[in-house]
């Protein structure tokens, strides 16, 4: 793949132009991953001391420096807000996936609401929100109003979570793009206190950035010093030092295929994000961009539409709900980089097949290691398939977007093998869930082999998250035909050559329905037909076992669960190896 500037614009990225085998690597391929159960004890300690030494007399002189008269630039914010956030925030309450707090109430220095919430509030992506439902008049006595408050209780302490890295990064990127929001106050003394935090900001990050987590978080923070470089007076230094920390970033954060290390689109769609507002940093400043900037970008975007459907959202995966379309089209265009979707994303683990209308995505690699996602899915081997602009099968997703609507438990429910479209045996999880939320052992090897022929797509997987536990490889064989009108699979339990000795145990076969699937059964209660409102009629048969119907829920991006209905095969697993075929088609 290449990437080619345009020359309307200094940031363009055309990458469009592939081999002519589209990329697709075929023949086998082996994709391993780490034994690892998250950050050591050691690494615990060092981490909880470095955050209490951010009171210490020595990390507040590494704080002090010149005061900013004032911005150089104010860039531009390139993605658009939530209206319906915004429209709370000018009544009086800030709502966050179905969560309200009275901003008159607010107390930022002990917020009584959730992590994700909290870091909602503290890295101000809410003055995006603001700004999109309201007008600079309207909104710039309620943003300042809400700074006051945060600055009264963080801006001479750094504590955690408010100065963490990421959030800190967000809030001065936040900061700047939203500066009228904040900065129109002709009180003298605030103003400069908030320019003043901004510096303050700034290097804290110069000590923080590359104490981040690995992935997102780091990232992040080196994009804040970035751009903290170019906003503020006398930044030549920190440009120089922010642009390798930046570099460095990308390359640990994105796989060679431009896939983000904890393998969730919302992890990838946030990456592409920040880089992007970096961009309209040297944009407002009329300055050229990195080619290591340029790159990372023309490599992320392919690989975030390599999950996107026939409607433009994304599926759910690794804890995602499914992004809505507008929202990925905004930042696609914001990033400026013409591209199609990444088909086999080798090093991410997602295989994509396209044919006529039907889109089939595919988990074809292990799950992230502990270290690197907090909702980390066992979904190795699920698939998710639509027609168009309308789904049919799904992952019910949702894991990472706890919230009023998904509580702490639903959230780990979530998380299963039972909750992804794929096989199940014995009622276990391919990777375990441990009581911490951290994901323990499973699937550490996925054998993978794909071919394009003449007639269609053919993709062929094995992992051995059952190997150790029950001494069963599960083979998942899906092919779809030129027309995109038949999906098959054959899922595989073959006895394997270590691990425990195989026995008799049961198993279930699941495809879980999009919303507006109704599935009526046969009576040989061996196949089914699905009729999609207000599209086409499928049929799926299945080869084994007996085919019912249950209940299941699909997580939108808001983090609304939807009632939806499954299809359960039901059969068993045999010492001497066992098979369930099935067929998806298109008949109407």
């Amino acid at each position: 793949m290449t990437n080619q500037r345009r020359q309307s614009s200094p940031v363009a990225v055309d990458a469009g132009h592939e081999p002519a085998d589209d990329g697709i690597e075929q023949g086998k391929r082996l994709i391993r991953v780490a034994d690892d159960k998250g950050l050591s004890l050691a690494e615990r300690i060092a981490n909880h001391f470095y955050r209490l030494s951010w009171k210490t007399p020595l990390h507040s002189r590494r704080l002090k420096g010149k005061y900013p008269l004032k911005l150089l630039a104010v860039p531009d914010d390139v993605v658009p807000g939530d209206p319906r956030a915004g429209q709370a925030i000018r009544a009086g309450y800030f709502l966050f996936r179905g969560q309200k707090l009275a901003i008159d109430t607010v107390d930022f220095g002990k917020l009584a609401v959730g992590p994700a919430f909290t870091d909602y509030l503290h890295s101000f992506r809410w003055l995006r929100d603001l700004s999109t439902a309201a007008t600079r008049e309207q909104g710039a006595p309620v943003a300042e109003a809400l700074m006051r408050k945060w600055l009264a209780a963080h801006a001479e302490t750094p504590s955690d979570p408010a100065w963490r890295a990421d959030n800190a990064a967000w809030r001065l990127l936040f900061w700047t793009a939203h500066a009228p929001l904040i900065l129109s106050s002709s009180d003298l003394v605030y103003r400069s206190l908030v320019l003043n935090c901004i510096a303050r900001t700034a290097r804290h990050l110069d000590q923080s950035a590359d104490k981040a987590a690995p992935g997102l978080p780091r990232l992040v923070a080196w994009g804040g010093i970035v751009a903290a470089s170019m906003l503020m007076p006398g930044g030549n230094p920190r440009k120089l030092f922010g642009e390798a920390g930046l570099k460095r970033a990308i390359d640990s954060a994105f796989h060679a295929d431009g896939g983000i290390i904890s393998r969730s689109p919302l992890a990838q769609l946030e990456g592409v994000m920040l880089l992007a507002m970096v961009v309209a940093v040297y944009e407002v400043r009329r300055e050229q961009v990195p080619g290591f900037l340029i790159d990372g970008l023309s490599r992320a975007v392919p690989a975030l539409l390599g999950l996107t459907h026939g409607d433009g959202g994304l599926g759910n995966w690794q804890g995602a709900g499914a992004v809505d379309p507008d929202m990925v089209e905004a930042l696609v265009q914001a990033s400026r980089v013409r591209t199609r979707p990444l088909r086999q994303a080798r090093d991410w683990g997602y295989q994509r097949i396209s044919a006529g209308n039907t889109v089939v995505q595919i988990d074809a690699a292990p799950p992230p290691v502990a270290r690197l996602a907090a909702a980390g899915c066992a979904s190795t081997g699920a698939i998710e398939i639509s027609d168009g602009r309308l789904r049919l099968v799904i992952n019910c997703g949702g894991a990472a977007l706890e919230g009023a609507y998904i509580p702490r438990d639903l959230a780990q429910a979530l998380r299963s093998t039972a909750a992804h479209s794929t096989l199940v045996l014995d009622d276990s999880n391919s990777t375990a869930l441990m009581p911490d939320g951290t994901l323990g052992k499973g699937v550490t090897e996925v054998e993978l082999n794909r071919q394009e022929l003449d007639n269609g797509s053919r993709v062929e997987l094995s992992h051995d998250g059952y190997v150790r536990r029950m001494g069963y490889v599960h083979r998942r064989l899906l092919m779809m035909s030129g027309d995109g009108k038949e999906v098959r699979g054959e899922d595989m339990l073959t006895p394997a050559t270590r691990g425990k000795k195989p026995v008799k145990r049961p198993v279930q076969l699941r495809f879980h329905l999009a919303p507006g699937v109704e599935p009526t059964l046969t009576a040989d209660s061996q196949g089914a037909l699905l009729r999609i409102e207000l599209g086409a009629l499928w049929q799926f048969r299945t080869g084994a076992g007996v085919l019912s119907v249950e209940d299941s829920l699909w997580v939108d991006g808001d983090g609304r669960p939807h009632p939806t209905r499954q299809l359960v095969v039901t059969s068993e697993a045999l010492p001497g190896g066992s098979s369930i075929g099935w067929l998806f088609k298109r008949v109407g």
